[in-house]
């Protein structure tokens, strides 16, 4: 038996691959170590990623130096090597748009400077490892077939390649010699359903650029207008059919080593969805923001005030928490489900109706969306005096930041033609109220909010309602808060969620990127767009050569951490690099 999976790397060396319906990271060596199918929150059928015994792997046979980039506009990768005898490209994506029961990878070959020789490897292992491939057979034609659990497997350009048994683990390796400027498709198909009829590499590659050209839109004004342009792209590429865009591809990439804080992101959180639509819609009535409006709407057509803070891209609930039998990234352990199905999140339901706000301020909320802000506004009414878990998903308690936020959702929807002139009226009057008592019990001594009732910490979440118009950026407690944050919670404009004890800050967890984004559009509110541009520019360098963001950056080190993509911090980033570039408030 031989073991030879990839070993790990750092996650900023990770590219993703993403067709809306799932996605995949390819590391340096071209290993694709990455892939839930059918669908994202579907077990993983290649996990070395986390410990598991599935890979698809793409390496030079001869020494090499790294690289690689994205083709602008879409999420098509190419790894690049410089070998010692010359270069050698890989081209990599899903086949776009995805189809939610077959997933396609696409990967060529291509021999740029002088002749190439890679090594192949295929080992496909579904639920995580459990379900190692079987009925592994090659056709007449030099196409491989089988079976890995319930996924059927379909394998085009590899006729030669040999099967080998590592310890019960059906593995395909071949090596291929390509010609100076010679290319060499592989097609790997996964699919809950039988296959159907085989499409070319060129056709699949065909139609993939083209829908990547039809949904990616550019953004010229914007700071970074490259790097905007590209969150959204990898925005996109995380939105399934139903609109839903999932909090980022992975699970269990730990947040802190050995420190227990592994979770599954898999899925959709309504208060990203607010985020990503109102970023988007800062840019213009582009298409994600109809899909987030989708998405939200359907949610609370279906489940109302019981709205749960997250779900499957399908709508379904999220499922228990589950501990993985794998070793998991290095210093992390592995996970399946997320406790979120048990709570409830007060400031989603403000986010819904910031986000509907943003869309109807576009033309852009039909008859079911102006219907979905009555039911979040009602759902506001009868539960904000209720506990919750908050935006970092504690402990039940009545955050400052989530009743603040309802209160901004209520005037936003009330004035953007969201209701007839009465409901508006309400809905403000009730957002005065939810004010008046959360500065009752959530304003500090010195003037700044503070976290609850009873914890008088600052937070740097308690910058966004201002932001979104719960109280006004010219109020004491605004300008006081943003003090205090930049005092307490910051450094070398990185910032800092809040202080969870008395060790430093970075001791504790990393900086959070989402909430540096917040300081930069914090700034410029308060018509500082030196100090804005400070947080824009120190914060998008936060990635690696791919330019995806992680949850969370560690400083010392440079480092990504927690799973990956995040979706929010590529919507924050996005809604920055607009807004930076308009005047101040």
């Amino acid at each position: 038996m031989t073991d030879d999976r990839p070993q790990p790397h750092a996650l900023r060396d990770y590219a993703l691959l993403a067709d809306g319906e799932r996605g995949a990271l390819v590391g340096p060596r071209g290993d694709l170590v990455w892939m839930c199918a059918p669908r994202w929150d579907s077990d993983a059928v290649f996990s070395a990623l986390i410990g598991g015994p599935g890979w698809y792997s793409v390496t030079p046979a001869a020494p090499f130096v790294w690289g690689g980039y994205y083709e602008s506009g879409t999420l098509i990768w190419r790894s690049r090597w410089v070998t010692t005898g010359g270069i050698v490209e890989c081209r990599e994506a899903l086949a776009h748009p995805g189809d939610p029961h077959r997933a396609v990878v696409l990967r060529r070959i291509l021999a740029v400077d002088g002749p190439a020789t890679v090594d192949v490897t295929l080992r496909a292992a579904a639920a995580f490892g459990e379900q190692p491939a079987r009925d592994l057979r090659r056709d007449e034609t030099g196409r491989w077939t089988g079976r890995a659990g319930d996924l059927h497997l379909r394998w085009t350009g590899a006729p030669a390649a040999r099967p080998r048994d590592d310890g019960g683990r059906p593995t395909l390796h071949t090596r291929l010699e390509l010609a100076a400027g010679a290319h060499h498709d592989l097609v790997l198909e996964l699919s809950d359903r039988p296959p159907g009829r085989v499409a070319s590499a060129d056709r699949l590659w065909r139609s993939t650029e083209a829908a990547w050209a039809q949904q990616v839109p550019t953004f010229p004004d914007a700071l970074g207008s490259r790097d905007a342009r590209h969150a959204y792209t990898v925005l996109r590429g995380l939105t399934g059919a139903h609109g839903g865009t999932v909090a980022a591809a992975t699970t269990s990439l730990p947040e802190r080593a050995e420190q227990g804080r592994n979770y599954d992101y898999r899925y959709v959180w309504i208060r990203d969805q607010g985020y990503i639509g109102q970023a988007v819609a800062a840019a213009g009535p582009h298409p994600l923001l109809d899909d987030s409006v989708r998405f939200t709407t359907a949610r609370l057509h279906e489940h109302g005030p019981d709205l749960a803070p997250a779900y499957t891209t399908t709508g379904a609930a999220i499922p228990d928490r589950r501990t993985l039998d794998l070793p998991g990234y290095p210093g992390g352990f592995d996970v399946a489900g997320n406790h979120v199905n048990r709570q409830f999140q007060l400031d989603a339901l403000g986010e819904c109706l910031l986000l509907l706000a943003a869309a109807a301020r576009h033309g852009r909320l039909d008859t079911d969306g102006v219907q979905a802000a009555r039911i979040a506004a009602d759902a506001i009414a009868h539960r904000h005096t209720e506990p919750d878990a908050g935006i970092w998903e504690l402990h039940d308690d009545h955050w400052t930041h989530s009743r603040l936020t309802a209160a901004a959702g209520l005037r936003a929807a009330a004035t953007a033609g969201a209701a007839d002139r009465s409901t508006a009226g309400r809905w403000e009057a009730l957002a005065d109220e939810i004010t008046a008592r959360t500065a009752a019990t959530g304003t500090h001594p010195t003037g700044r909010w503070q976290r609850t009732p009873t914890d008088p910490g600052v937070d740097a979440a308690l910058l966004l309602p201002a932001i979104r118009g719960a109280v006004a950026p010219d109020d004491p407690r605004t300008r006081a808060t943003l003090d205090a944050v930049r005092a307490e919670l910051c450094r070398d404009h990185y910032a800092y969620r809040f202080r969870h004890d008395e060790r430093p800050l970075e001791d504790a967890e990393g900086a959070f990127l989402l909430c540096g984004f917040v300081m930069a559009l914090a700034e410029h509110q308060q018509g500082d767009p030196v100090e804005a541009a400070r947080w824009f520019e120190r914060n998008r360098a936060a990635c690696g050569p791919p330019g995806l963001f992680a949850e969370e950056f560690d400083i010392a080190q440079r480092q990504l951490r927690g799973n990956l993509p995040q979706a929010f911090v590529h919507g924050l980033m996005l809604e920055a690099a607009v807004r930076l570039a308009g005047p101040t408030r």
